[in-house]
């Protein structure tokens, strides 16, 4: 069997000059900066019981809840740094090969590591939404005292800025989401299984308008028989600098 060094010129020749390129990441990007996945084997949701970032679970029991977001997305989270994988995708953002990055993950990471244009499907950790009066906060900026945190203006509920399990997808991110995937030439799928609705439909929408996919997992997803025109199976911390370089050499010859 081909290993995927075989296939990254092909995939670093899709990602060329002229063509609109945008990135679709999930929880496999974050993996080797010590995020575990939240599903699967050792995932955080085979430890921790999700019910405490249900919405309605957060409104009646917003002690109890805050405990647990405070200790996983910010003591622990919130610690983790860029990996290679991060940097390579902000790399092809400033060589003019990628013009976005769309991704399902929380933890900030894509901007740490210098990319520009992020679409935050799910929405992010960084900030706090007070359900009260609508102010926000600086997540990383917030005093952390009694729980659960209570909004300075008004007294209301603080509540992180990332889509619980029963809210909607933010309007803004799920609008720039879908017309990046629609009007996408290729798309670059990394670290993730194609499984959480509405999210995984946008590599589907990418490729019915008519987009190339190259994909980098670690093992196969749900897209790679079906969407995925490039599979390259490994960890994305190491594929990924490689296929930028790639890509990047491949433009400077052009």
């Amino acid at each position: 069997m081909s290993s995927w060094r075989d296939k990254v010129e092909e995939a670093a020749a899709l990602l060329g000059p002229g063509r609109r390129c945008v990135a679709f990441t999930g929880a496999g990007v974050s993996v080797e900066s010590g995020i575990p996945p939240f599903r699967g084997p050792g995932g955080l949701w085979s430890q921790h019981d999700p019910s405490f970032i249900e919405i309605d679970h957060f409104l009646a029991r917003p002690k109890e809840s805050w405990k647990l977001i405070k200790e996983i997305f910010y003591d622990f989270i919130g610690a983790a740094k860029p990996n290679p994988a991060h940097y390579a995708l902000a790399d092809l953002e400033r060589g003019g090969l990628l013009e976005a990055v769309i991704t399902q993950n929380i933890d900030n990471l894509h901007q740490a590591a210098g990319s520009q244009v992020v679409h935050e499907f799910h929405g992010a950790t960084r900030e706090l939404l007070c359900l009260g009066c609508a102010a926000r906060f600086r997540a990383f900026d917030t005093p952390w005292g009694a729980m659960p945190p209570l909004c300075p203006c008004c007294g209301g509920l603080l509540k992180p800025d990332f889509v619980f399990f029963g809210e909607a997808i933010p309007e803004r991110a799920g609008t720039l989401s879908f017309s990046a995937a629609e009007t996408a030439d290729v798309m670059l799928v990394v670290g993730t299984s194609g499984e959480v609705m509405p999210a995984c439909s946008l590599p589907r929408v990418a490729k019915e308008h008519g987009a190339k996919i190259i994909e980098v997992n670690f093992g196969p997803s749900a897209y790679t028989a079906r969407v995925s025109d490039v599979f390259l199976d490994g960890p994305a911390g190491e594929i990924l600098p490689v296929l930028a370089a790639a890509a990047l050499g491949q433009a400077e010859k052009r």
